[in-house]
């Protein structure tokens, strides 16, 4: 609608640069009144003292904190309120909301899309994550791994994954400490995460105010905001030896293996322990022997962890399976095994494709273990919504 807010929704980790971009975006609004709502962990919000410190605006009118909570989980409620509240007043041409560096932006962008108060009067236009591209660059070199969460307990790697997977717009800040060929790694490696965001370097996070406003760049509803493991898994190829290989320069690859085949659980285990250190990022589903349930696949750099989202669709009674596949028609449906396979996603660099894929074939269950699947075990959830974690830094 034309007479909504738009909305610029920034994340990055702590550090990154996002309270010197928003201090960028007051100090020289241009001829835009911009309202900003800036999130910290804390009690006290430092980040919006900051902020109001080295503006122009009042602080009571152009600054509002949200203090002691993430605005993606347990501060929802209060986000809705307080953008709800400055619209009523409304005094502003765009809102800016930072998240605290704990943050992904999906929840919160979901805030804006969804039927709520809050939907009505905004709309999103654009999600920004400022990276400090050195951290970025040593997330995933093997190094010894970074922990951010509110208790300490979250690979960085992670939540930089996340936060790129999902951006519109990447910063790749702190440019000057980085060589030309580490930026384009960088580059790189963000086109294979997402490959529809725009990536830009930026020293102290000086960008262009027309680079962050007025983009019209969130579409959630269009596949130009799938992330790139997502969009490989939805794409048009569905052969065994699906890959795609972007520019090469500095060897960022992703492929895509898909078997009708369940995995014996104790190799597959083992080979997802030690999955090489070029994979930044890995995602998918797996058939996994002795199991009627789904399982997720959720890697990034050297954090492995797993979900049993449900069951498989061909595991239940035959009336809700008639149901089920109804409602989907495009669901990939094999007459023998029904919708159970292995689909996941690898994208990482300097990492030998054709090893992984053989160690994963030779981690699949051969004839002889396939008549006695039901003796097999290993560390996969065995309930519902129950998680394990397969390595962790």
């Amino acid at each position: 609608m034309s007479d909504t807010i738009p909305v610029t929704i920034i994340s990055g980790s702590l550090g990154a640069g996002k309270t010197t971009l928003l201090n960028h975006i007051l100090a020289d609004a241009d001829d835009r009144d911009i309202a900003v709502l800036v999130n910290d962990m804390g009690t006290v919000n430092v980040d919006a003292d900051l902020v109001a410190s080295d503006s122009e605006l009042d602080v009571a009118g152009g600054v509002t904190e949200l203090s002691n909570g993430c605005i993606c989980c347990e501060l929802q409620d209060d986000l809705e309120t307080a953008v709800v509240r400055l619209a009523q007043n409304r005094e502003f041409d765009a809102l800016v909301v930072e998240s605290s560096g704990i943050s992904e932006p999906g929840p919160v962008a979901r805030l804006f899309t969804t039927e709520s108060r809050a939907a009505a009067l905004y709309r999103v236009d654009s999600l920004v994550t400022v990276l400090d591209t050195r951290q970025f660059l040593d997330a995933f070199s093997g190094g010894e791994p970074e922990r951010r969460g509110e208790d300490g307990d979250r690979p960085l790697s992670d939540l930089l994954v996340e936060q790129a997977e999902l951006a519109n717009v990447v910063l790749l800040n702190k440019a000057d400490l980085c060589t030309d060929a580490e930026l384009d790694e960088a580059e790189e490696l963000i086109a294979a995460l997402q490959p529809d965001a725009e990536t830009i370097r930026t020293e102290f996070s000086a960008v262009p105010h027309d680079r962050l406003f007025d983009r019209g760049l969130f579409d959630p509803d269009h596949i130009k905001d799938l992330p790139g493991w997502k969009r490989a898994l939805s794409g048009a190829g569905h052969g065994h030896d699906d890959h795609h290989h972007p520019d090469e320069v500095y060897g960022v690859t992703s492929f895509t293996y898909r078997r009708r085949r369940p995995f014996h659980p104790e190799r597959v285990a083992e080979i997802l322990r030690a999955l090489p250190t070029g994979v930044v990022r890995s995602k998918g589903t797996l058939w996994v022997a002795g199991s009627e349930l789904r399982v997720v696949l959720g890697q990034a750099g050297p954090s492995v962890h797993i979900e049993a989202v449900g069951p498989w669709i061909a595991s239940l009674p035959e009336v809700e399976q008639d149901l089920y596949r109804s409602n989907r028609p495009d669901l990939e449906w094999d007459d023998t095994h029904g919708d159970r396979r292995t689909e996941l996603v690898f994208i990482g660099t300097d990492y030998d494709e054709a090893s992984l894929r053989a160690s994963l074939d030779d981690a699949l269950v051969t004839d002889d273990e396939w008549d006695r699947v039901g003796d097999l075990s290993g560390p996969f959830p065995a309930e519902q919504g129950s998680e394990a974690v397969l390595r962790e830094p």
